[in-house]
């Protein structure tokens, strides 16, 4: 069920509750408490380092920012028709991130219990497990149904576009598109969804969740790519992090958009779901053409190592290209592309299982697992990074034939934040 369509509770009670809750969050924005860091976890596990991820500076966080185990993901779409509400809870939001990236709760915890908590408490006593929130703005912060509800219209960047409709794309209107986009990542799937949570209260009456997708990754050594569920590792072929100028040419955005969007990015994200029940029928040979790849090393097919550069011009003993025309790394491949690259975030998600029992047993033929691939990835400019990189894969990949592509959205996300500054600020003053 969308969230957007089940009973609403009365406006008086929800611009109470959310006046109560951003002016609790809003009295932390410029007065960050102390950080509260669990010192060892759960299970008598050795203590964790590094727990928490800068939510302040130049770049939003889980950018950049080495991938976490867990995310949680939600769409929002704006429901006010007041700008300043809008100015209220994305200071309200920044306050809490900038809180809960600590480890501390969305809100000061007081002590009056004949009102609303000010935080839902599943948090507490957990490890801040590197939790780090990243908002972004679609095209209906700007203009929506032609209408510039917030005066916005001329700051929305050429590059926030509407993304054109691929060859294949099956997408469910109840999980594309969104006013606004925050994104949870931490290594603790209960901090990820309490982050999302605490800030679906605090934008009571002001916005709605539109969709949400959670996603996993599985714990892999950090020196390694993880694997998505068709077995295969993903995320091999990334822009370096570490590297200023490579990010600053492809990841960040630069003096080409307004100057609210500097040391920002654009992330693209696409629910896909992948037919498991199929692909683990195909013989391996097929399944590593189909991706260019060995499995089971994460070589390019013909190489040894993960990290091997991949030969595009090797041939057979036939003479038939090593790395066949249509296999998915070969149209990703930026030296087949005019040099376009973006970084990818992807996460799995399991989501269930359809199953029709008209048959015996159903798991044969009438079984459908709701899994597959949360995409994510950022760009300098999606018109030329995704889009022009989709375009070719969406005709040409193999990978189609086991993949669908059902949900999607498109969201600037600024730069970073400064002490006392909140999300947007620069937006909102232009």
């Amino acid at each position: 069920m969308n969230p957007s369509d089940e009973k609403k509770p009365s406006l008086s009670r929800r611009r109470f509750l959310g006046c109560g809750f951003m002016a609790a969050a809003t009295a932390g924005l410029s007065a960050q408490g102390a950080p509260a860091v669990i010192a060892a976890m759960k299970n008598d596990e050795p203590e964790q380092k590094n727990t928490i991820e800068p939510f302040y500076g130049e770049h939003q966080g889980g950018i950049a920012t080495s991938l976490q185990h867990n995310t949680y993901f939600a769409a929002f779409d704006l429901v006010t028709t007041e700008r300043d509400d809008v100015v209220k809870m994305l200071q309200a939001w920044t306050a809490a991130a900038g809180r809960m990236s600590t480890g501390q709760t969305a809100a000061p915890l007081g002590k009056d219990d004949s009102v609303p908590a000010p935080d839902s408490g599943e948090a507490l006593g957990l490890s801040p497990a590197r939790l780090t929130i990243t908002f972004g703005f679609g095209a209906g912060l700007f203009i929506k149904d032609g209408k510039d509800r917030y005066g916005l219209a001329n700051q929305r960047p050429a590059a926030l576009v509407d993304l054109p409709k691929f060859v294949g794309d099956q997408l469910v209107e109840s999980r594309t598109g969104g006013d606004l986009s925050v994104q949870a990542c931490a290594d603790d799937p209960q901090v990820a969804f309490h982050a999302v949570r605490e800030l679906a209260r605090l934008a009571y009456n002001v916005a709605e969740i539109r969709w949400v997708q959670t996603g996993f990754v599985a714990n892999f050594n950090a020196k390694e790519t993880p694997r998505n569920l068709m077995g295969f590792k993903d995320g091999t072929v990334n822009p370096p992090v570490n590297d200023a100028k490579a990010m600053d040419e492809f990841i960040w955005a630069g003096d080409d958009g307004p100057d609210w969007m500097r040391g920002g990015s654009y992330v693209v994200v696409r629910r896909i779901r992948i037919a498991l029940e199929h692909w683990d029928r195909m013989k391996l040979m097929f399944q590593e053409q189909t991706i260019g790849r060995h499995k089971y090393s994460g070589a390019p097919l013909g190489k040894t190592n993960e990290f091997d550069k991949a030969d595009y011009d090797a041939e057979d003993a036939d003479g038939n290209p090593v790395i066949p025309e249509n296999a998915h790394i070969r149209l990703a491949a930026a030296v087949n592309n005019d040099g376009a690259q973006i970084l990818r975030r992807p996460y799995s998600y399991n989501d269930g299982a359809n199953v029709t029992a008209e048959r015996w047993p159903p798991w044969r033929d009438e079984m459908e697992f709701d899994a597959g691939l949360f995409f994510v990835c950022y760009q300098r400019d999606p018109r030329t990074g995704f889009i022009k990189l989709f375009e070719k894969m969406s005709k040409f990949d193999m990978m189609n034939q086991f993949v669908t592509h059902v949900g999607s959205g498109l969201f600037a996300c600024p730069g970073g934040v400064k002490t006392g500054e909140f999300i947007g600020q620069q937006l909102f003053k232009a």
